[in-house]
């Protein structure tokens, strides 16, 4: 059976691997890059904390040795169920089974303005974009006379006030609370403040009451201005402008508010449901397809009884769906009865900063926060990451970072836009 997987994140990775060494399989995978990351600590190298190499790994290296599995390196341009074949961008493919699992991208909800000028947070290139625009900035701060327009360069506004934007607040405000302040004397006297900006009643909407008051204090004490029931709706010359009529002065909104699927050429738009998603029976089926399945953020299911309005874009719902579909097809070559997909929440977490966390466990229901669950943060996205070498790598510079109050990644690297390869090619 060939099977051809769409996108290398949590769940076509899980979904490839479960696969793995079955000589009933040829798989292949497609993504538009050449490596694995780990969204959840993104943030991390977009604020120089990690290396983009601690939180990444070659597709290659990852499928070595596996002889039934091969990568594509190639963009999606369209699907030709007729024919069972993908179109990419350098090539066809044919497939018995096609899964798309490819994630989500940015959603700024048709701000044109937000889109051209905020930075966005999904991507690894959108990290290392992050981190030297950020740097560059503080630069230009530095050497900056007239206080109000420093303080451009030094306000930081984050739009959205779920993991991604709470975390990243976080980390903005111990560096500029630690090591920005000795890196930077001539900055030590100059005002800035760090925004968070949130449409709902609550940071953290989906975790627990005691989780998102313990958030909202402790980034309040370490400096944090937090907006709730406030919305970002413009961004244009230096100014983000928020539903309430209020406006802040500042070059950097960091969005972190809302993710949407993507839209492909040849799945029928009948297919789609909220947020782009692809309409999926129980077991991760297409909507009017026949061998077409979707797992992952770019699926909607509402066949599971504790999730009838479709799971959360989480991991977790990830890296279940690709071992459950690569169960479900061993199963059909077999002739097996197939299982329905069963979410299992194993709970929610999410870091503020040094010694600072929070995690809920549904069942029994457990909330703690602290050093404790800072703890629990740092093991769980630690044992996560797809390698040893990752691991090792990661728990090098967190340790660094912890011991010495200090990080030494905060060079701006960039690439010479004189130079395109790609063009020549």
């Amino acid at each position: 059976m060939k099977v051809v997987i769409i996108g290398g994140g949590f769940a076509g990775i899980n979904l490839a691997e479960n696969l793995a060494e079955n000589k009933n399989f040829t798989i292949t995978l497609v993504d538009k890059n050449n490596y694995n990351f780990f969204p959840p600590l993104i943030y991390q190298v977009a604020t120089a904390y990690l290396e983009p190499s601690s939180i990444s790994y070659p597709f290659r290296k990852l499928f070595r040795g596996k002889k039934n599995i091969q990568f594509r390196f190639g963009e999606l341009l369209s699907v030709k169920p007729e024919t069972n074949t993908v179109v990419l961008h350098n090539g066809e493919l044919e497939y018995d089974k096609l899964v798309f699992a490819t994630g989500a991208e940015t959603n700024y909800f048709g701000m044109e303005n937000v889109m051209k000028n905020a930075i966005p947070m999904k991507t690894l290139n959108d990290a290392i974009e992050m981190r030297n625009r950020l740097l560059q900035r503080m630069e230009k701060a530095a050497i900056c006379k007239n206080s109000r327009e420093r303080r451009k360069y030094l306000n930081i506004v984050v739009a959205g006030g779920g993991p991604t934007g709470v975390e990243v607040s976080g980390m903005f405000a111990e560096m500029r609370n630690g090591v920005l302040r000795k890196e930077y004397p001539e900055l030590a006297t100059s005002a800035s403040n760090i925004y968070l900006v949130d449409g709902g009643d609550a940071l953290l909407g989906p975790m627990s009451k005691k989780s998102q008051e313990a958030t909202y204090h402790a980034l309040e004490k370490m400096g944090v201005v937090i907006k709730l029931n406030t919305r970002v709706t413009d961004f244009t010359d230096d100014t983000v402008y928020l539903s309430n009529g209020e406006t802040i002065s500042s070059k950097n909104l960091i969005w972190a508010a809302g993710v949407s699927a993507k839209t492909f050429e040849g799945v029928p738009l009948e297919s789609y449901g909220r947020g782009r998603r692809m309409i999926t029976d129980e077991f991760n089926k297409v909507a009017n397809t026949h061998n077409i399945y979707a797992i992952g953020d770019t699926s909607i299911q509402t066949t599971d009884e504790n999730f009838p309005n479709g799971h959360p874009q989480v991991a977790q719902v990830a890296i279940q769906q690709g071992i459950q579909l690569a169960k479900n097809f061993k199963r059909t070559l077999k002739n097996e009865a197939l299982q329905p997909f069963k979410y299992n929440d194993k709970g929610s977490m999410a870091i503020i900063g040094k010694n600072k966390a929070v995690v809920d466990i549904p069942k029994p229901e457990i909330h703690f926060n602290g050093f404790i669950a800072w703890l629990a943060w740092l093991f769980i996205h630690l044992m996560s990451l797809i390698s040893y070498r990752n691991r090792l790598a990661t728990f090098w510079n967190w340790m660094t970072a912890y011991f010495a109050q200090d990080q030494s990644l905060r060079m701006i690297i960039r690439p010479d836009k004189r130079k395109n390869e790609d063009k020549k090619d």
